[in-house]
C-alpha cells in the first residue's frame, strides 16, 4: 500500500531526507508532488536509517521546499515498460520518450535493477559480432556475450568510433543479422554529440533496429546512475525474452563514475581512491555483469562500454577497476590519433580474452588466430627497431630491422587506419593481413602453422606503398 507525507527534513543538492518513514525499502521509488505544480517528480531510496530515508530526486531538487512537498512511497523499485514497440526510438535516462512519438504500449514492465545470471545457467561465449573494422575483427574480436570496454580519452574520436560500429556491426551473414539489436545508453553528452548519434543513426538507416537512452549534460546528475541500468534491463528483454542477439553500448562510463562520485559526496561518505567512493568497484560490476548468454535462450547481451580515462591514465581508478571486471579492453591511442590514423587503436595493450574460442575454423576463418598471432608479434618487434633507429640511425639499421619498420608503417596505414564509412569483411581483414605479413621475410614467420602457412602464403602478395 502507497504511504503519504507531507513535507521534508532536509535538502542537498539532488538529495532530500524524509523522516519518521515507515516500512520503506532501499531501492524504493518514491513520488514527489509539489503545492500549484501538477508535475510529479520521481526519486529512488538509496539509504535507510532507523526511521529516515535519504531520497535521490531524478529531475534535480529545484523549486522543492521543507514544506511544499508531498512525498509518496510506491512500494515498489525503479521500472521501466517494455515491448518491441521500443525498437527505433529515443528515451530519456528513466525510459520516458523524447523523440515527439507517444508513448510505449507496454507488454511487461521490468525492474531496471535486473536479476543477475545464474552462474551455473551461463553458456559459454562462442561466436563473434562483426564490426566491420580490421583492428577489432583481427585481432581484439568482439564475441557475443562478452564485455569487452573502450578506453579512449578527451578528445579522441570514441564517439565516431561507437557510431561506426552501430552502423556497420553484424552477425556473418543477412540472415542471423535480422536478429541483430542495439542498445545504445549515453550518459552525461552535450547536445551536439546526442544530435551526432541521431542523425547518423537516422541517414545511415540502421535506426530501425536501435534503442537509444539519451542522458544530456545539463540533465540532473543522478539520473547517469539509471542509465546504464534501464539500457540493460532493455537489453535483457529483447535477449532473453525475444531471442534477440544484443549489443549494448555504454557511454560514457567515466561520467556514470563521476556522478557516483558527486552523489557518495552530497551523502558525506568517506572518499576512497582519487576522491571515488569504496563501492565503486562493486557498482560497476553489478552493470559489466548484466551480459552473457542464458541458457534456454538463443539470445545473448553483448557490452562495449566506452570510457575516458582521465588524463590518459591507464592507471586511473575507473578503467583499472573495468579492467578487473571485463575480458580485455580495446585501448585508443593519441600518438596514433595525432597522426590522422582513424582509428586510433593501439593494438598492443588491447585484447579479447574471449577471442580464441569464438574465431578460427566455423566461425571465422581457419587461418584467423594465426595471423593474428603473427600481426601482433611481428608490430611488437616494430617498436624495437624503431627504438634503436632512434639511438643509431636507420640507415645503420639491419635488412630485417628496415623490414619491420616498412612493415609498421603500412600496418598502421592499412590494417588500424580505415575510412569512416569503410566497412570491411573478415575475410578483407584476413586477407590483408597476409599480404602485411609479405613484407616480411618468411623465415621471421614463426608464429603461424606451417600448414596454414603453406596453405596461405603463396595466395598473396604485397601491393602497399611503403614510401
Amino acid at each position: 500500500m502507497a504511504i503519504e507525507y507531507l513535507g521534508l527534513s532536509g535538502i542537498k543538492g539532488p538529495l532530500v531526507v524524509l523522516e519518521n518513514v515507515k516500512n520503506a525499502s532501499y531501492d524504493e521509488i518514491v513520488e514527489f508532488t509539489l503545492d500549484n505544480d501538477p508535475k510529479k517528480k520521481l526519486g529512488r531510496i538509496i539509504e535507510l536509517y532507523e526511521d529516515k530515508a535519504v531520497i535521490q530526486v531524478f529531475e534535480g531538487s529545484e523549486n522543492m521546499s521543507l514544506l511544499n512537498t508531498h512525498t509518496k512511497l510506491t512500494g515498489k523499485p525503479m521500472s521501466i515498460n517494455l515491448s518491441l514497440d521500443i525498437l527505433g526510438r529515443t528515451f530519456n535516462a528513466i525510459g520516458k520518450p523524447i523523440d515527439g512519438l507517444g508513448p510505449i504500449t507496454s507488454e511487461v514492465t521490468k525492474d531496471v535493477n535486473g536479476m543477475p545470471l545464474n552462474p551455473v545457467k551461463r553458456e559459454y561465449p562462442r561466436n563473434y559480432i562483426r564490426t566491420g573494422i580490421s583492428a577489432i575483427d583481427g585481432l581484439t574480436t568482439l564475441i557475443r556475450g562478452q564485455k569487452l570496454p573502450i578506453f579512449s580519452g578527451n578528445g579522441m574520436p570514441h564517439n565516431e568510433l561507437a557510431a561506426q560500429i552501430v552502423k556497420q556491426a553484424s552477425l556473418g551473414n543477412e540472415e542471423d543479422d535480422k536478429d541483430l539489436v542495439i542498445v545504445f545508453g549515453a550518459m552525461g553528452v552535450n547536445h551536439d554529440v546526442a544530435d551526432f548519434f541521431r542523425k547518423t543513426f537516422e541517414e545511415s538507416g540502421v535506426l530501425d533496429h536501435v534503442v537509444m537512452f539519451l542522458n544530456l549534460a545539463n540533465d540532473p546528475v543522478v539520473e547517469r546512475l539509471i542509465t546504464p541500468r534501464v539500457a540493460l534491463t532493455t537489453a535483457e528483454y529483447l535477449a532473453f525474452e525475444k531471442n534477440k542477439q544484443v549489443l549494448c553500448i555504454l557511454t560514457d562510463m567515466t561520467s556514470f563514475c563521476e556522478a557516483l562520485r558527486e552523489v557518495s559526496s552530497s551523502k558525506g561518505e568517506i572518499p576512497s581512491r582519487k576522491g571515488y567512493p569504496g563501492y565503486l568497484y562493486s557498482e560497476l560490476a553489478t552493470i559489466y555483469e548484466r551480459a552473457g548468454i542464458a541458457d534456454g535462450s538463443t539470445g545473448s547481451v553483448t557490452q562495449l562500454p566506452i570510457l575516458t580515462m582521465p588524463n590518459d591514465d591507464i592507471t586511473h581508478p575507473i578503467p583499472d577497476l573495468t579492467g578487473y571486471i571485463t575480458e580485455g579492453q580495446i585501448v585508443l591511442d593519441r600518438v596514433l590519433n595525432g597522426q590522422s590514423i582513424y582509428p586510433p587503436i593501439n593494438v598492443l595493450p588491447s585484447l579479447s580474452r574471449l577471442m580464441k574460442d569464438g574465431i578460427g575454423a566455423g566461425f571465422t576463418r581457419e587461418d584467423h588466430q594465426d595471423v593474428a598471432n603473427q600481426l601482433f608479434a611481428a608490430y611488437a618487434k616494430v617498436g624495437d627497431a624503431r627504438a634503436l633507429a632512434s639511438v643509431i640511425g636507420e640507415d645503420e639499421l639491419s635488412p630485417t630491422d628496415k623490414q619491420y619498420l616498412q612493415f609498421g608503417k603500412a600496418f598502421e596505414k592499412y590494417f588500424i587506419g580505415q575510412g569512416l564509412e569503410e566497412n570491411r569483411t573478415i575475410e578483407e581483414t584476413l586477407d590483408l593481413g597476409w599480404k602485411l605479413l609479405h613484407i616480411l621475410s618468411k623465415s621471421e614467420l614463426d608464429r603461424i602453422d606451417t600448414a596454414i602457412l603453406n596453405k596461405y602464403y603463396d595466395k598473396y602478395k604485397a601491393d602497399f606503398d611503403l614510401r
